[in-house]
């Protein structure tokens, strides 16, 4: 029997969750929301792939802009899809979810023939099935008679071969017809019908996990241990019994007399903020243990952190942590009893989940303004041609790129909003300014707030920031450009979107050794953690190792620092780029006014045409392109 190729496939609902942002209002009054990937089984192969293991999706979604948005988010998460069939005549699920108070999370199910409760028999691959160690069943697709027939299906193939099967009971109420649609909260009402529905589900398994209500269900009985001995009568599955704060008790074998003599794991004291989505983070996490083969209790220590996270924070699967916040977690626990507020755990979970970056960045920057205001106000050019000239450098960038990763454009919004959409176009990798032209002190070019701004970009333009900072600045200036970057940073954070910072200090001050190290430190005290850098060469190639020093020891996670060229000739930024060809935090370059700035001014004066303007960006950007790409080799060798 061929060994399997992935560790697992959940099997059932996937939708599109819509969680308000107002906490502590009613879904009635929410004024927007938040987008992620819903639905136990989706949520539980997100968690397992973020925790390490080889997962797979089996279920629908629509031939819809939605059901695409799910295939490519699993696909980041590292979820196989080849499971998840695209239905041409059904819409993919949609819950609308709130937090009202600490203990009433209203939610909404909208599910009337959706996607995935088509999922059938024929969906149901034994070649995809017995590739896995394991499949995991949910409760909900036991409810019509199509998806429990191909939930049986998958089992039965399992269990031929070898594989392992796995019961999330997963009982909602409205779900099964027993409650109204505004009751989806509701996560408990006795009905024997149900458990007479799931009687066959058990002899089945090898794990069944629920919590005390849903083992009531599954058991046939509202005391708790009675359930679960009707439950082993029927199934010799290890046992999991969910008990919220209290962690959680397992049962390998024999019911003992006492639910305290099961196998224990204490829960973890963190202030509950939202319950939705809990219990798929702590099957995540059991299930990371239990397919690896570590002890129960190792299981439950990382079932019961993962919901402790879980529960700290607003959304469902993008909230499970990756296994290297788990392990940082259960290794150094937290100050903080509310953990979204852990800066520590923020930066691992964020730096381990966000989207994938090229490992090097090769970028035309256009985002200058007050340089190409200058220019065109020199040859009499009207500022609304800079808007079109930046259009024919993102033409010069693609002619580079020519479709390849680890290229990329540096493009402000004020006259590059055509730019920036035909940059997507290409699949750029985008940075766009927020910083005033030459504020010194920073400032923010839309004013008022800059979250409420960032909130109009697409979430792939990475937000750059420039600041001329010099670490002996003036105390009143250092502080309130410090108050700005903490500013620009926060937003990020909360937003979701990478940070590009930019640091100036030679046109201010000496530039030695330890100038520009001394700024990168300063930020990094004051708890900014940029995903990117992009700094100024630099006179030594002491002054490099001390950079990477610096980064490296005060975030792992750092993505890498750009080199800019502040309109240097072509040798100079070559001589540059070779200086730290050998530093490994250094990741690529951004120039601009090398490549464009000369174009600009024969194009703007009307000298030469759009296709000469490309020609000659491309031309220069291409010399760079190969400079530093030359550099690169001459070290390696």
């Amino acid at each position: 029997m061929a060994a399997p190729t992935l560790d697992l496939i959940t099997i059932g609902r996937c939708s599109l969750d819509l969680y308000g942002q107002q906490i502590g209002g009613r879904l009635e009054d929410m004024g927007s929301f938040s987008k992620a990937i819903g639905g136990c089984p989706a949520n539980i192969a997100v968690g397992t792939a973020r925790l390490g293991l080889r997962s797979a999706l089996l279920t629908r979604v629509g031939d819809e802009q939605v059901g695409r948005f799910i295939l490519e988010q699993l696909a980041r998460e590292g979820v196989e899809t080849r499971g998840v069939t695209v239905d041409p005549k059904r819409l993919t699920a949609l819950v609308l979810l709130g937090v009202r108070d600490s203990s009433t999370f209203p939610l909404i199910f909208y599910r009337d023939n959706c996607a995935d409760m088509a999922l059938c028999e024929a969906d149901v691959d034994e070649g995809f099935v017995a590739s896995a160690g394991a499949v995991v069943v949910t409760g909900t697709h036991f409810a019509r008679e199509d998806t429990a027939a191909a939930q049986f299906k998958a089992m039965r193939i399992a269990k031929q071969h070898g594989r392992r099967v796995i019961f999330d009971v997963d009982y909602r109420p409205n779900l099964w017809g027993l409650a109204g649609h505004d009751a989806g909260e509701s996560r408990y009402i006795r009905s024997d019908a149900v458990t007479a529905h799931l009687a066959p589900v058990l002899p089945l398994c090898d794990l069944i996990v629920g919590t005390e209500e849903e083992l009531h269900v599954a058991g046939g009985s509202e005391d708790t241990l009675e359930a679960i001995r009707k439950i082993r009568a029927a199934s010799a599955a290890v046992i999991v019994c969910k008990r919220g704060p209290m962690g959680c008790v397992v049962f390998p074998d024999a019911i003992p007399d006492s639910l305290e003599e099961g196998v224990r794991g204490p829960g973890f004291p963190v202030e509950v903020y939202n319950v939705l989505g809990a219990g798929d983070s702590f099957m995540s996490g059991f299930l990371r243990g239990w397919l690896r083969g570590e002890t129960l209790e190792t299981c439950c220590a990382y079932a019961n952190a993962c919901g402790a996270f879980a529960v700290s924070r607003l959304l469902c699967s993008p909230e499970i942590p990756t296994f290297p916040e788990l392990e940082y977690f259960l290794a150094h626990g937290s100050k903080q009893r509310a953990l979204r507020f852990d800066a520590d755990l923020n930066h691992i979970h964020w730096a381990t989940t966000r989207t994938a970056s090229p490992p090097g960045i090769m970028a035309l920057a256009i985002d200058h303004r007050v340089q190409l205001e200058t220019v065109a106000s020199e040859v009499g050019a009207p500022f609304e041609k800079i808007s079109d000239f930046k259009v024919l450098a993102v033409q010069a960038a693609a002619r580079v790129a020519a479709g390849r990763p680890g290229f990329g454009m540096f493009i402000d919004g004020r006259y590059g909003r055509e730019a920036l959409f035909r940059a997507a176009d290409h699949n750029l990798w985008t940075a766009r300014p927020v910083e005033r032209t030459g504020s010194r002190p920073l400032d923010f070019e839309a004013g008022g707030s800059l979250g409420a701004h960032l909130t109009e970009w697409p979430m792939a333009q990475v937000v750059k920031c420039l600041c001329f900072y010099h670490p002996d600045d003036p105390e009143d200036l250092r502080l309130r450009q410090e108050r700005e970057l903490a500013r620009v940073y926060d937003a990020c954070r909360i937003q979701g979107r990478d940070l590009l910072i930019e640091i100036i200090a030679g046109k201010h001050g000496s530039l030695i050794d330890d100038t520009i190290p001394r700024v990168i430190q300063r930020i990094y005290d004051l708890g900014i953690k940029p995903d990117w850098w992009k700094l100024e060469p630099q006179k030594s190639a002491a002054a490099w190792s001390r950079i990477n020093e610096t980064i490296t020891a005060n975030d792992v996670y750092c993505r890498g620092v750009l080199v800019l060229g502040l309109e240097a000739p072509m040798a100079d930024l070559a001589e540059s780029f070779r200086a730290c060809a050998g530093v490994p935090v250094v990741k690529g370059f951004a120039v601009g006014r090398t490549i464009h700035i000369e174009p600009a001014r024969a194009w703007l004066s009307g000298q030469i045409s759009d296709a000469e303007a490309v020609e000659q960006m491309a031309n220069r950007f291409q010399e760079l392109v190969a400079a530093w790409e030359n550099g690169r080799r001459v070290r390696a060798a």
